[in-house]
């Protein structure tokens, strides 16, 4: 049986460590609870697929002027286990992609987690967007969400409003092509990253992962895997 790091310092007595971590999408045994979501009749889906992609169990996410979610609902206690883990792959960043503009919104690799707000956190005028926005869209448009995205020309650590909504806010965690074609792992204080972005009491209530590229016409291939929410003293679980 593999160890996991957390596991091996709690062996060790780093007792913050033994807090067991909250798997969301551990992709060994299948993908349970996850499901494609397209997010119009006129966008043509990415496809997934699972795989074992250089010994990582894996979602692999192909892209050819497409775009879709794989999404799985999510509820937990951001408070006991406010640290999201994982770790994603590209081939290749995109070209033409720009994240400030709507031709250029889109991503080799992203990561969507989506909110619920507070009622005191939406004033009149958003509920009405958000309200026009679901006749149109559906359930999927979400009341604020966080995007961590493998950018290509923006650098790590550039957050931006979305170039659509501002309800949804961009967080660039990778860029370039310098760590292309091997699995990155990441670490992310969800808590942290949504009270800076949108306020207190935020509820996350989605998890979703994508390869975007219905706005410039490229094609992306991308993996994701090992997603999991620690304690914020305790080491990601990641398989050894």
């Amino acid at each position: 049986m593999r160890r996991t790091l957390s596991a091996a310092l709690c062996g060790l007595g780093a007792f913050a460590a033994c807090a067991a971590p909250v798997w969301v999408g551990r992709f060994e045994g299948g993908a349970a609870g996850w499901r494609d979501v397209s997010l119009s009749k006129s966008l043509t889906p990415t496809r997934y697929a699972l795989r074992d992609w250089d010994g990582v169990a894996a979602i692999e996410a192909t892209a050819e002027r497409s775009m879709s979610l794989f999404a799985r609902p999510l509820a937990l206690d951001l408070a006991a286990t406010p640290m999201l883990c994982w770790r994603w792959r590209v081939d290749a960043p995109l070209v033409g992609a720009d994240l400030a503009t709507k031709a250029g919104d889109d991503y080799a690799a992203r990561v969507y987690v989506s909110f619920v707000l507070p009622p005191d956190r939406i004033d009149f005028a958003t509920r009405l967007q958000l309200s026009v926005a679901r006749k149109i869209w559906g359930d999927v448009v979400p009341d604020a969400a966080l995007n961590y995205v493998w950018d290509n020309r923006y650098p790590v650590g550039t957050v931006r409003p979305n170039a659509y909504t501002d309800r949804t806010q961009m967080l660039v965690l990778q860029s370039g092509a310098q760590r292309a074609g091997a699995w990155v792992a990441e670490r992310r204080d969800l808590a942290a990253d949504v009270e800076a972005a949108f306020g207190a009491g935020a509820r996350p209530s989605q998890l979703a992962v994508a390869s975007d590229t219905d706005n410039t016409g490229e094609s992306a291939r991308a993996g994701f895997a090992d997603f999991h929410f620690v304690a914020r003293d305790a080491a990601c679980a990641f398989p050894t």
